[in-house]
C-alpha cells in the first residue's frame, strides 16, 4: 500500500472539505481496502465518514423512505418496512456477498462498488477503466462474466451491484452533499455512466461530491421479484438478474419495472420494453416480444454469448412469475 492520510469527518460537512481531488471517502471499505492493497486505487487522502449520523431509516413525507449512506445492507435487508413493502430490494441485498460482508458494507458503498472484471483487478494486462488509453484485455480475452449491453470498443465490464439493480427498479433517487453546501438529487437512472470513450468515469459525482441518502418514493403497485443466476448458491456475483416490478389489473399488465444486472455496464432499465408491455394482456407471446426487444441491441464477445439467450430465457420466466395466475395462453 502507498502512504495516505487520514481523517476522521465528524460531520457531512467537514468530509466534504476534507474531500476533493486525489481524495476517497471511506465507511466500510469492503471493496476500496481490497483496491488500495493492489494499488488499483491510490487515494491521498483517505476521509472516513463512518462515524457519521448517516445510518437511519426514515419515512418521507411522500410516503417513500429514506435510506441513509451508512445503513448497513444487512440493517437494510432485515428492515420492516423494506421487507414488507419493498421486497424486491430485501431479496436483491440477501442475495449479495456474505453476511460477514452484509455486515460491513453500506449503501452508499454498495452503489460505488467497483466491477469484479478479471482485467481490471490484474494490474499486467491491459484495462482502459483502471488505466484508461491502454486497451480492454477482456474483448478478445475470456469474459465469460462480461457485459452484452451497454458495451463500447474501449470497456465491457459490468457492474457488479446486486442492490443497485432493486434500486433502479424502484426509480430511487440518490441525495448528495457538494462542496458549497448545496444539495443535488439525482434519478439512479442518471447516476451512472456508459463506459464510452472514458470507462475509467463510472458515475456522476463531482470530487469531494459525498452521498448522504438514497430516497425510495412510494412503495409501487404489483408484484415484486429478484431473480439471481450465478455460478453457485452464494457469495457469487451475478451472470444475470432480474428484479422485476409488475402489476395487473382487468387482465391487462398495468404497470411493469425490469432493471437487469450481469447483463449491462451499468444496472440496465430499458423504459421502452416496459412501455411495450402495459396494456397487454399477460400471454407467452407478449413476454417473448419484451425479451427480443430489450436484446435486440445485445453483442456478446465470444464466451459471454450464453448470456443473451440466458437472459431471454430468465425474462420471460420472471414475467410468468410476476403475472402468475393472471397468464392466458395464445389460442394455438
Amino acid at each position: 500500500m502507498k502512504q495516505f492520510d487520514y481523517i476522521k469527518a465528524d460531520s457531512p460537512e467537514a468530509a466534504v472539505a476534507a474531500g476533493g481531488d486525489g481524495a476517497h471517502f471511506i465507511a466500510g471499505g469492503t471493496n476500496l481496502l481490497d483496491l488500495m492493497k493492489l494499488q488499483i486505487e491510490t487515494p491521498a487522502r483517505l476521509v472516513d465518514i463512518s462515524r457519521l449520523d448517516l445510518a437511519t431509516i426514515a419515512e418521507t413525507p411522500m410516503g417513500g423512505l429514506s435510506i441513509g449512506a451508512l445503513v448497513t445492507n444487512s440493517d437494510l435487508a432485515q428492515n420492516a418496512r423494506i421487507r414488507s413493502a419493498y421486497p424486491v430490494l430485501a431479496r436483491a441485498l440477501l442475495a449479495g456477498a456474505s453476511p460477514q460482508l452484509r455486515n460491513k458494507a453500506t449503501t452508499a458503498g454498495n452503489l460505488l462498488q467497483r466491477t469484479r472484471c478479471y482485467y481490471f483487478y490484474d494490474t499486467a494486462r491491459a484495462c482502459n477503466k483502471r488505466e484508461p488509453g491502454i486497451g480492454c484485455a477482456a474483448q478478445g480475452g475470456y469474459n465469460r462474466i462480461m457485459a452484452v449491453l451497454g458495451t463500447s470498443d474501449d470497456c465491457i465490464a459490468t457492474h457488479p451491484s446486486d442492490m443497485a439493480v432493486a434500486m433502479r427498479a424502484l426509480d430511487a433517487e440518490v441525495v448528495t452533499l457538494q462542496p458549497g453546501g448545496d444539495r443535488r438529487r439525482i434519478p439512479l437512472g442518471d447516476f451512472y455512466r456508459l463506459p464510452g470513450s472514458t470507462p475509467e468515469i463510472e458515475n456522476v459525482l463531482q470530487p469531494g461530491e459525498l452521498i448522504t441518502h438514497i430516497e425510495l418514493p412510494p412503495a409501487p403497485a404489483g408484484k415484486q421479484l429478484y431473480r439471481k443466476v450465478r455460478d453457485r448458491a452464494s457469495y457469487a456475483f451475478a451472470l444475470l438478474s432480474v428484479a422485476g416490478i409488475v402489476a395487473v389489473d382487468e387482465g391487462k399488465i398495468a404497470g411493469a419495472a425490469l432493471a437487469f444486472g450481469g447483463i449491462g455496464t451499468v444496472p440496465w432499465r430499458d423504459p421502452a420494453v416496459e412501455a411495450a408491455l402495459v396494456g397487454q394482456a399477460p400471454t407467452t407471446a407478449v413476454f417473448e416480444a419484451a425479451a427480443d426487444a430489450l436484446l435486440a441491441p445485445a453483442r456478446g464477445q465470444g464466451t459471454n454469448d450464453f448470456k443473451i439467450p440466458l437472459a431471454r430465457r430468465v425474462l420471460i420466466a420472471t414475467l410468468r412469475d410476476l403475472t402468475m395466475g393472471d397468464v392466458t395462453e395464445d389460442a394455438a
